[in-house]
């Protein structure tokens, strides 16, 4: 009795070494386990019935995509369920002929005509199948291409706020699977379609040839329907159990091969460790697997035992009519065949349609991304700027993260001029970054104003906003491109012939004055190199080399505001002074630099320093003003000068005896330009 039953969920068998590894089974949180177990959710009749709302969205984007391959799907479909239906009405003829009287030469002669439009309806049927499969397989891709690209215009136009919103990113991660869903549900829905026809068109036939044979399909395919239903949910809830099961095995796979661990793994013995665990789970899982076979088997059984007993009933009735004279052998002929087609029938349908259920679920999720991430766009329009830069003011500008109770940015006034250099110095947590993705027009203030030469942020046009911001971050993106690219990609452009010719010459230049063109000369393909070690024949650079390809990127935009945040974390200290000099030099009359950097080296020679704590302007002025004012900056100033002098001594006067070092300690060699000052401010 038990296999009669709804198959449901299983909590999986969890192996001691999950216990000890993970706390127990390993549950991944990520779009694809949104609708684990979704095809148990279905039911053939619901989910024919809700059919039409679950295709919808797929069906309004294939209409827009390619209007004539989905009339040709729909056509072709209709025309082989007519086929399907003219067939048997054909072959009930020829049997009729067959079984009558006169000579086998005579009732042959008679069938002839029969047979030949016979042939004629399953070239037809064939030829129609054809066309929808090319109609389908031609629409496929395009849906899937078009969906993607939905789904990617969608993410890319909202707002920063959105991006880093945790409920949002959920949103975003189940969303795009629907893509590819969106292309197996065009298969499923012609599958369904196809098998639904078919059904129908074989019910009307049996119907036509005698009232009592509908009933006879019912009573034998329902069986089949049912088997092939639990079948489905069996195995499909078999591949579940396993992946839940495997999924942590595959884990400490990937750990034993990663390159970040492969160290602590040979060091510290890890190897043997995680391939003990690794075996155990593995066993646990083949138990399981073994189990749910065997239960898989006994369904499968049942389900033959069921038809096989219909099929039985259907028939046993069958010879009564023909004995009893209230069917003759031709009708029952094509009752036989018509009955086994649409049991067949009636199994691919429960077939495709858990198919289709499952993967309309994630077609939803990309429908209702889309919905929402239209609702958080960044929104289009607003005030023009004026082409030359003067003067971006801050002022009592307050900004809060909706997940936090304090705000980012409170009451924070400030101006940056063109032509100027402006530093913002803080401790981690202080409201740089913040200040920063203001600044660059990614988030709006809640409060306060945010103008460019008079116009608020809020009216202002963002695309122009955006257009005038240059950033170099600390985590600026490494593109897997070539080293031209990785360049020229700071202000991409429509690469005309007579543009590329010119782009090609910015790029040098912005490479030539960032020092990334002594990092290209070495490359093996010079600035056609790909920069990505994953590919073969790619090259990879070190940090300080990126740093330098990014300060090109930002040369290369020409923008009017440039922020830096953390340029030369990677760099040694030579390449560091030089960086801060380039950064500096990018300054002009139509420009400002805002740099964002702990270095104090790299600040005390901007025009203006503004010191944030705790979301507040505390302090501002020039190097020299802030160390008189013996606050917050010089107290920090002075922390990284006391910090180096003590693993970098002053020279000793000549001929003084060297002071005593504590044993097993070493020197330190001082190296030039890593002072964040000079020696006479400590």
């Amino acid at each position: 009795m038990r296999l009669l039953k709804r198959p449901t969920t299983l909590q999986p068998a969890v192996s001691a070494s999950e216990r000890r590894l993970f706390g127990g089974p390993l549950r991944y949180d990520a779009g694809w386990s949104n609708h684990d177990y979704a095809r148990l959710e279905g039911r053939l009749l619901s989910t024919l019935r809700s059919m039409p709302r679950m295709v919808a969205g797929t069906l309004r984007l294939a209409w827009d995509t390619d209007r004539p391959a989905l009339l040709t799907v729909a056509a072709s479909e209709a025309g082989q369920g007519v086929t399907s239906a003219v067939g048997l009405l054909v072959l009930s003829q020829v049997l009729r002929t067959l079984l009558g009287a006169g000579s086998p030469a005579e009732r042959l002669h008679a069938a002839m005509p029969a047979l030949a439009a016979g042939a004629l309806v399953a070239v037809l049927g064939a030829v129609l199948a054809s066309r929808s499969t090319a109609a389908a397989g031609r629409l496929e891709p395009k849906i899937e291409r078009a969906a993607h690209e939905q789904y990617l215009k969608a993410a890319v136009e909202v707002e920063l706020e959105a991006i880093e919103d945790g409920e949002f990113r959920r949103l975003l991660d189940s969303a795009q699977w629907g893509p590819p869903s969106a292309r197996r549900t065009v298969g499923a829905c012609v599958a369904t379609l196809g098998g639904i026809i078919s059904l129908v068109a074989t019910a009307g036939v049996l119907t036509v040839l005698h009232p009592l044979l509908l009933p006879m399909l019912l009573l034998i395919a329902a069986p089949r329907g049912w088997g092939a239903m639990r079948v489905a949910q069996r195995r499909y809830l078999s591949v579940i159990t396993w992946v839940e099961h495997v999924r942590a095995a595959r884990l400490i796979g990937q750990l034993l091969i990663s390159r970040t661990s492969a160290p602590e793994v040979r060091v510290h013995g890890v190897g043997r460790y995680l391939l003990g665990h690794y075996r155990n789970m593995a066993e646990v899982a083949e138990t399981e697997a073994t189990r749910l076979a065997k239960d898989k088997a006994a369904t499968e059984l049942l389900a033959a035992a069921l038809s096989g007993a219909a099929a039985l009933i259907t028939y046993g009735a069958m010879i009564a009519l023909i004995v009893t004279g209230r069917m003759d052998l031709a009708v029952a002929g094509t009752a036989v065949i018509a009955v086994r087609s649409g049991s067949a029938s009636l199994g691919a349908l429960v077939a495709t349609t858990n198919t289709l259920h499952e993967e309309s679920l994630y077609v939803r999720d990309l429908e209702r991304f889309v919905a929402e991430a239209g609702r958080r766009a960044i929104p289009g329009g607003g005030l023009p700027l004026p082409e030359r830069l003067g003067t971006l003011r801050l002022e009592d500008v307050c900004f809060s993260y909706p997940d936090r109770d304090e705000p980012a940015l409170d009451g924070v006034s400030l101006t940056i001029a063109a032509g100027t250099v402006v530093a913002l110095v803080g401790e981690n947590g202080s409201g740089k970054s913040t200040l920063v993705k203001l600044l660059a027009g990614l988030h709006l203030p809640d409060s306060g104003s945010l103008t460019w030469d008079g116009v608020d942020v809020r009216d202002a046009d963002r695309e122009q906003v955006f257009d005038r911001v240059a950033l170099l971050t600390q985590d600026f993106e490494r593109w897997p491109v070539t080293a031209r690219t990785n360049i020229a990609i700071g202000r991409p452009g429509e690469d005309g012939a007579e543009e590329a010719v010119e782009r090609a010459a910015d790029v040098v230049a912005a490479a030539r004055y960032a020092g990334a063109d002594r990092v290209v000369e070495k490359l093996p393909n010079g600035y056609e190199t790909l920069l990505a070690r994953v590919f073969r024949g790619a090259s990879e650079l070190s940090g300080g080399q990126w740093q330098k390809f990014g300060l090109a990127r930002t040369r290369y935009r020409d923008a009017r505001v440039i922020v830096v945040d953390e340029p030369t974390s990677a760099l040694d200290p030579e390449a560091e002074i030089a960086a801060f000099d380039s950064i500096r030099g990018l300054a002009g009359p139509q420009r400002a630099v805002v740099l964002v950097t702990h270095r104090m080296s790299g600040v005390r020679y901007a025009d203006v320093i503004y010191v944030l704590h705790e979301g507040r302007l505390v302090e501002q002025g020039g190097h020299e003003e802030l160390l008189a004012l013996g606050g917050r900056y010089a107290s920090m100033f002075r922390m990284q000068a006391e910090q180096f002098a003590q693993h970098h001594p002053r020279p000793r006067p000549s001929g003084s005896s060297p002071a005593p070092r504590p044993s097993g300690s070493s020197p330190v060699p001082r190296q030039a330009g890593a002072s964040p000052t000079d020696t006479s401010v400590t």
